[in-house]
């Protein structure tokens, strides 16, 4: 939710051109601050919670300063990475336009080690069950990312433009009319803006620091006086590796997601410039802004307006991502007991609290695109018509993403961690020759993108049922599951949809968006309550869901 804070008024500022340079940092960064983070902090958390309730408190040290020389040298290689390959990355997908994205690149480029060295003791501190450090450091990356990168993203586009006004110039250099002085501000715009990436983990790391020279572990002399002698070095070593490697390389599969979105994207487009620019630009004749055009920003806009609805894609599995943390216990359980029915009710209590959010919202998303891209991003330079054509799609994908997270959950669960890693490679696959193939038709260009991200999610999405059901052998009953509420979901969004063409002919399409979409929650939850999607079991689940099932037994809303 912080992220959607920051991000959707920092488009407002930097427009969707600018937003192409901040995503274009974003999509390099994303993979290497997997290789620098996953899997070692989820390895040290599981190796010191093992040998705290055995007492052996030497090893934990030991996992401790071996987690030290772990960090830090994946730090200070996924640091040079992103800083030796911006130059050659900028120039594969950028080409013309290359030197735009680098000041971006460069200044999240520190984040990345900041972020491994606080691994160190975030991984710690989880595996002695003291969750506050990770809590507040997260807080404090947070806060310095929305108030510092919103800030000098502000700043710096205001400071450019005051030199336009006075010399004619912007940063030295001459723009021809004030869109162009824009423009030429936006690449250090973006750059300002996801330096509060940095700026939230240095402070991050410091607070981590200065808290546990503070503080400690909480292990006295005493505790490693009476403890076994550690294991050596390389076996820690040895042990924390082999560990995180399989959760590391499944992180990392989904990073490259975002990779992927950005290099094909833009670099398809660009083969598009170069060989049937005609189709593209009268495809976009009078959305696209004529300077784009001219400053060869045209790939970065596009990409630009492509994270924009990515921004609202993401809500959908924001919404069920606790289900997905939720799923693992309550399934582990189950699946221990070895009690087929409650297997059985335990998986779909997941799966049905899962799709009554995501059926309605991924379909609401897409049926009122338009309306809500506009609402939120109502300027010219934003591109609203763009976002909204891509978010058609992306809405639909967004109820297979948000499915997909308490899927793989209960497969972990279940004890086939591996497969959730194969599916995201095999979906990732998909993305890449779907993203290749569709991005390059001049007549689909940036849709291709969100088509490959449908396509992605859709199949992982089966996939993992299909497996699900055949290693527990259960048969889920998926005519409640999903059925009931994508009737009511149609019935809800389809009556909102008339309700707002009939409303815009009275009142302006923003107020109009909103009344439908509150008309289509309350709609919702009527339909849902009539159709008695919900049983007790699945109430009782939720906060006070006690007093929420009396309300309903007394109206006959459940089953």
């Amino acid at each position: 939710i912080i992220g959607a804070v920051y991000k959707i008024p920092l488009s407002w500022v930097i427009t969707s051109l600018g937003y192409g340079y901040f995503n274009n940092a974003y999509s390099i960064y994303a993979p290497m601050f997997s290789i620098a983070t996953a899997g070692f902090p989820i390895a040290i958390s599981r190796m010191v919670s093992e040998n705290y309730c055995k007492g052996h408190y030497r090893d934990i040290r030991q996992i401790h300063k071996a987690s030290i020389r772990i960090f830090l040298f994946l730090g200070i290689l996924s640091f040079s990475i992103m800083m030796l390959g911006a130059r050659p990355y900028t120039d594969f997908v950028l080409r013309g336009n290359a030197k735009n994205a680098l000041p971006a690149i460069y200044a999240i480029a520190p984040a990345v080690f900041f972020a491994s060295m606080m691994s160190i003791y975030r991984g710690y501190y989880e595996g002695l069950r003291n969750m506050t450090p990770t809590a507040i450091s997260e807080i404090i990356e947070s806060i310095c990312k929305l108030v510092f990168g919103l800030s000098a993203a502000i700043w710096i586009v205001n400071s450019g433009l005051k030199e336009y006004a006075k010399s004619g110039t912007v940063y030295g250099v001459k723009a021809a009319n004030i869109k162009f002085a824009k423009i030429a501000t936006l690449p250090y715009a973006a750059a300002g803006a996801i330096f509060g990436v940095t700026i939230g983990g240095f402070f991050g790391f410091l607070f981590l620091t200065l808290y546990h020279k503070r503080n400690g572990d909480g292990i006295t002399e005493d505790m490693l006086t009476a403890s076994p002698r550690s294991m050596p070095m390389k076996q820690t070593v040895s042990i924390l590796v082999r560990t995180a490697i399989p959760v590391a390389l499944g992180s990392l599969a989904i990073n490259l997601s975002t990779f992927v979105d950005g290099m094909l994207l833009q670099s398809r487009i660009g083969d598009l410039l170069s060989t049937n620019s005609a189709t593209l630009l009268k495809m976009y004749q009078g959305i696209i802004p004529k300077e784009y055009i001219s400053s060869n920003g045209v790939a970065s806009f596009l990409y630009g307006c492509y994270g924009n609805a990515t921004n609202l894609f993401m809500f959908v599995p924001a919404l069920t991502q606790a289900f997905g943390v939720s799923a693992l216990p309550n399934v582990t359980e189950a699946w221990t007991e070895g009690n087929p029915k409650h297997i059985r009710r335990s998986m779909e209590t997941v799966l049905r609290m899962v799709t009554l959010i995501t059926i309605p919202s991924g379909i609401g998303l897409s049926v009122f695109a338009m309306p809500i891209a506009s609402l939120i991003y109502p300027g010219v330079d934003q591109g609203p018509t763009i976002i909204g054509r891509i978010l058609v799609i992306l809405g639909l994908a967004s109820t297979f993403a948000a499915t997909s997270t308490p899927v793989n959950s209960m497969l972990q669960a279940v004890g086939r961690v591996d497969l959730p890693v194969k599916l995201v490679v095999v979906g990732l696959a998909v993305k890449i020759i779907t993203n290749y193939t569709l991005v390059g038709i001049p007549e689909i260009n940036v849709l291709g993108a969100g088509t490959g991200t449908l396509l992605c999610y859709l199949i992982t999405t089966i996939c993992a049922l299909y497996f699900l059901q055949h290693v527990t052998k259960i048969h889920m009953n998926y005519f409640s599951i999903f059925a009931k509420p994508f009737v009511a979901s149609v019935i809800s969004i389809g009556a909102s949809w008339l309700l707002y063409k009939a409303a815009i002919m009275f009142i302006s399409s923003k107020i109009a968006v909103c009344i439908a979409i509150i008309a289509t929650v309350f709609l919702y939850i009527i339909c849902i309550l009539k159709f008695h999607v919900l049983d007790r079991h699945d109430v009782s689940m939720l906060p006070k869901g006690q007093k929420i099932l009396k309300i309903l037994e007394k109206h006959n809303w459940i089953r």
